[in-house]
């Protein structure tokens, strides 16, 4: 037994968030901070993901949400966006097979058009080999931001108004969240953020309406099963009310 078991045995009797959703922040801070240039942060933050994948799973997470490109980070200097660019295709093409062996269900998410044919295709095949997992999914966020989804989830519903396959009256918070990238995943338990920022840089703005937020100075690439563990071991001990009161919230789980 590794120490990732013995850690995760220590949360068998609590309360386990269905769905977790991380923003990776804080690689090009580490790689400053060991003296190395942004893209080396990036690298190393490879081994984060690893460690956090093979944690939730052995935690019985049903979907891990990762946000790595959004969509504003296209502003980035092009050196970085084409190393973060390369390592996508690295796992597409390396880590996949991995998670394939695991039992994980891969898909990404996000407006993928501005991807070039050969990302597009790579990614349509990891999807593709994983599509009949059973375990838990792992969504990378790329190209992706929540105003986006929600503008293209209200899109979608207007098209069908147009083409008379529903009615305006037909359109609510059940029928939008249908149409947004996640519609296929159990309601976002838990956001965590590294790096030390305070803020959701608009991630998930839908699906996070009711999810956990927990904060982290630890930057990603030293972001590993402790602190992961550590962020649902704070997750348990919330008081979730969903507009409730906290004695109603209390008596229901009695």
């Amino acid at each position: 037994m590794d120490n990732t078991d013995i850690l995760v045995e220590q949360t068998d009797n609590k309360s386990i968030p269905q769905h977790v959703a991380i923003i990776m922040d804080g690689n090009g801070r580490w790689a400053q901070l060991q003296g190395k240039g942004r893209v080396a942060g990036h690298k190393a933050g490879v081994e984060s993901v690893r460690q956090v994948v093979a944690t939730a799973r052995k935690s019985n997470v049903k979907a891990l949400t990762l946000f790595a490109f959004s969509s504003e980070n296209w502003q980035r200097p092009a050196k970085e966006v084409s190393v973060l660019m390369d390592l996508f295709m690295y796992v597409l093409t390396k880590e996949v097979k991995r998670l394939h062996k695991h039992n994980i269900r891969f898909q990404v998410v996000g407006d993928l058009s501005r991807f070039s044919d050969k990302l597009q295709k790579n990614i349509a095949k990891s999807e593709q080999l994983t599509a009949d997992n059973t375990g838990l999914v792992l969504s990378i966020a790329a190209n992706y931001g929540g105003r986006w989804d929600i503008a293209q989830a209200a899109k979608k519903l207007a098209s069908d108004v147009k083409q008379g396959t529903m009615s305006l009256d037909d359109i609510n918070e059940e029928t939008l969240n249908e149409h947004t990238c996640l519609a296929n995943l159990p309601t976002l338990d838990l956001l965590i953020r590294t790096g030390g920022d305070y803020r959701i840089s608009n991630f998930l703005l839908w699906q996070a309406a009711y999810a956990e937020l927990y904060f982290t100075d630890t930057l990603w690439p030293d972001f590993n099963e402790v602190q992961f563990l550590e962020a649902m071991s704070c997750f348990d001990h919330r008081e979730r009310r969903f507009g409730k009161t906290g004695e109603q919230a209390r008596n229901e789980k009695i």
